[in-house]
Order: C-alpha cells, then sequence, then structure tokens
C-alpha cells in the first residue's frame, strides 16, 4: 500500500478508537500499527529525557512539525525522518531495532 491514495488518510484516523492515539486499537492496518509502535516509541524517549520538540529537532535535524505530526498520528513519516530521528536521539524506534539505523551498516 505504498504511494497513490493509501496515505492519504493519517494514521490514527485508521484507528478503531483516534482519540487514545498512540495507545489505540488499530484494527487491520499492519503499516499504520508501525507508525503507531514508531510515535509510541518516540513520545517515550521525549517523556523520560524531558526533552521539548525544539531540542528534538535541534539532534535530530527534522522540522518541529514533522516530529509533533509522528507524534499525533498525522503523518506516515518516511525513511529519511526515521533514520534521523533515530541517528539524533541515538535510540531504535522502528519496531524490533535496537538502535540508529545507519550504526547498522
Amino acid at each position: 500500500m505504498t504511494g497513490g491514495r493509501g496515505r492519504s488518510v493519517a494514521p490514527r484516523e485508521l484507528a478503531a478508537d483516534p482519540e487514545n492515539w498512540p495507545d489505540a486499537v488499530i484494527p487491520d492496518h499492519p503499516q499504520a500499527r508501525v507508525v503507531q509502535a514508531i510515535a509510541r516509541s518516540l513520545a517515550r524517549h521525549v517523556d523520560q529525557e524531558g526533552l521539548g520538540l525544539r531540542r528534538v529537532a535541534a539532534l535530530s535535524g527534522v522540522n518541529r512539525q514533522a516530529i509533533a505530526n509522528l507524534l499525533a498520528g498525522n503523518s506516515w513519516p518516511d525513511v529519511a525522518t526515521l533514520s534521523r530521528l533515530e541517528d539524533g536521539l541515538g535510540i531504535g524506534l522502528y519496531p524490533g531495532s535496537s538502535g540508529p539505523g545507519s550504526r547498522h551498516c
């Protein structure tokens, strides 16, 4: 479901209860569940480290609004965004990853 209309609906809107994002139930959309897991991981790290969006943006080089949209489930992040966030924060965000993607290459 890449490209086309597959990304015209925000991940959170594919949840049964979008108001509970990122802990909402997403019954039939595995890609939205991946974005949800990424948003949960990012939110947890931001909270644990006491980081604001400006600091995350400065560390990662990702636009502050793009970070806010990811956290809110309003966007489908691309690989470059995920890689910059992982490298900048020194954490793995993609489900099952143990650390920044570029450090595994």
